[in-house]
C-alpha cells in the first residue's frame, strides 16, 4: 500500500494511475489521514438478458429431493 498526500497526488497522478493499474493500493490522505483511495476504472458488464438459455438447461427429475443421509449429515454436523 502507498500513501500520498493531496498535493503530491496531484504533482504524480499519472505516476500513481499505472502503479493502481499494475494492482497497487493508493491512497490518497488529507491532513495525515487516509482521504480517498486510487483504484482503477472497471466498465460496467453488458446488460443482462433473462431468459438467454430458456430450454438449454435441464433439471434432473429428482432435483428437489435430498437423499436422508445429506440432511442427517447438516442437522447433526
Amino acid at each position: 500500500m502507498k500513501q500520498v498526500n493531496m498535493h503530491e497526488a496531484k504533482s504524480q497522478l499519472s505516476k500513481l494511475g499505472e502503479l493502481a493499474w499494475k494492482g497497487e493500493k493508493i491512497v490518497i490522505a488529507k491532513a495525515g489521514k487516509p482521504y480517498l483511495d486510487l483504484v482503477p476504472h472497471r466498465s460496467e458488464g453488458k446488460e443482462r438478458k433473462p431468459g438467454r438459455l430458456k430450454g438449454r438447461i435441464q433439471m434432473a427429475p429428482d432435483f428437489d429431493t435430498t437423499p436422508q443421509d445429506v440432511i442427517d449429515d447438516f442437522e447433526m454436523g
